[in-house]
């Protein structure tokens, strides 16, 4: 049986050409993000199964790559629940990751600690247009930061990079959990139904005002709640200062410091910016991750339907691994959605090297080897790239295939010297 040389479902093989594009991202991410303080640290792939499992990852969580215990380990016959075959699993985010890493490591960290951390990340999801089981994740997260500094910078630094890489006129959509849970309460809707009430609410964009209150309705939910839902949200939407009116109406169920918070944050992040985007206040934003406890965010470019960043606050988790709570809060890119769409506009990586290719005749002395590595390496140290390869039969194809990989010049070396053949063309 012939082996299959087809990738795993859900994940894809990355010829050079993306490859390329991959890494100029990946070290302009770190150029900006180290620039504003944060430091690089990496995580491993797998965790323990139960840190995936504890009902901080949402969704996700039904998505994990579980991992099969090994050896003797490993007696099926006798397994009378999933926990007694799976150990560990390989990491759907790299949120827990950091938080386990952060409660490991506190005491050998300043305090706060700015982190960047990138690499692969797996989901047992439906492969489709876009969406992959393995992609990349890069995500910033300061750990240690109760004030909105954190959010601050953690805007800025995206929003700097995205500029950084072409990109201009996307919106940035700030909301703050604390203020959705607080609706929530003041339309009656019970604590315990609040994520059914948001999954349904992120549907906004999409069903509208009408069809939220309907879906609520099929939920469940009295009429009465659902229309005064809607209510809420007419009234918001025709008020002016939209942070002020929630304040003010919900002021028996808010601290006014979340709306005065909010507003520090878009004002702050307004008055620093460094690339072209919209920042607005969006009452309907969820952010699917149940992990999230005050303010939320997420960039949209109208290229895509969906986010291509998003992050928050997320207060509570560190300290399921310590028991104590540690203040945290980060920002994720969508990686594999930034590439799509600067692969779509034929972007082209800037100041990158002029690339030359050396082909030389089968056959070629040593003599003529040693000139060549030396003309080559003169080359290099002047910032030329240098292919050195045999010349093929078919040297046409040989060069258009080169030029597809980038290189725009070729020098041809034959047997005899390299002069005479210059001073015969």
């Amino acid at each position: 049986m012939a082996l299959s040389k087809k990738p795993v479902n859900g994940m894809k093989d990355i010829l050079p050409a993306e490859m390329r594009l991959r890494d100029y991202v990946l070290n302009l991410i770190t150029e900006t993000y180290t620039g504003f303080g944060f430091s690089h640290i990496e995580t491993p792939c797998m965790e323990n199964i139960g840190n995936l499992n504890s009902k901080q990852g949402g969704e996700n969580e039904k998505l994990i790559f579980k991992v099969l215990k090994r050896g003797a380990k490993l007696d099926i016959a006798a397994a009378a629940a999933e926990e007694d075959v799976v150990d560990y699993g390989m990491r759907y985010d790299l949120t827990v990751p950091l938080s386990r890493y952060y409660s490991n490591h506190s005491a050998d960290l300043p305090s706060p600690f700015k982190a960047l951390q990138m690499g692969p990340v797996w989901r047992a999801d439906r492969p489709q247009k876009g969406r992959f089981r393995q992609f990349m994740q890069c995500d910033i997260d300061i750990l240690g930061d109760p004030g909105c500094l954190a959010e601050i910078e953690l805007i800025q630094a995206t929003t700097t990079l995205l500029g950084r890489l072409g990109f201009s006129g996307f919106q940035v959509c700030v909301n703050d959990r604390r203020l959705l849970k607080a609706m929530a309460a003041f339309c009656g809707f019970e604590e315990k139904d609040y994520d059914q009430v948001f999954i349904i609410l992120d549907k906004m964009d999409k069903i509208g005002r009408e069809g939220v209150t309907a879906e609520l309705m099929e939920a469940g939910f009295e009429k009465e709640k659902a229309d005064r839902y809607l209510r809420l949200f007419e009234e918001l939407s025709a008020a002016g200062d939209k942070l002020a009116f929630l304040g003010d109406r919900l002021s028996d169920v808010l601290s006014a410091e979340v709306t005065e918070n909010l507003s520090l944050i878009i004002d702050s992040v307004r008055a620093s910016a460094t690339a072209d985007f919209d920042l607005i206040f969006d009452p309907t934003l969820v952010r699917g991750m149940s992990y999230y406890t005050g303010p939320i965010f997420e960039i949209k470019m109208p290229e895509l339907n969906s986010a291509v960043a998003g992050g928050g606050r997320y207060d509570e988790m560190i300290g399921k691994f310590t028991g104590q709570a540690t203040p945290a809060c980060g920002f994720s890119i969508g990686f594999e959605r930034i590439i799509t769409i600067l692969t779509d506009r034929g972007f082209q990586i800037p100041g990158a090297a002029k690339k030359k290719a050396y082909l030389i005749e089968k056959g070629m002395d040593k003599e003529g080897l040693i000139r060549i590595f030396a003309e080559a390496r003169t080359e290099r140290e002047q910032g030329t790239q240098v292919l050195i390869v045999r010349m093929n039969k078919n040297k046409k194809f040989q060069k258009d295939q080169l030029a597809k990989e980038g290189y725009e010049e070729f020098r041809e070396f034959w047997r005899q010297k390299q002069e005479e053949i210059e001073e015969g063309r």
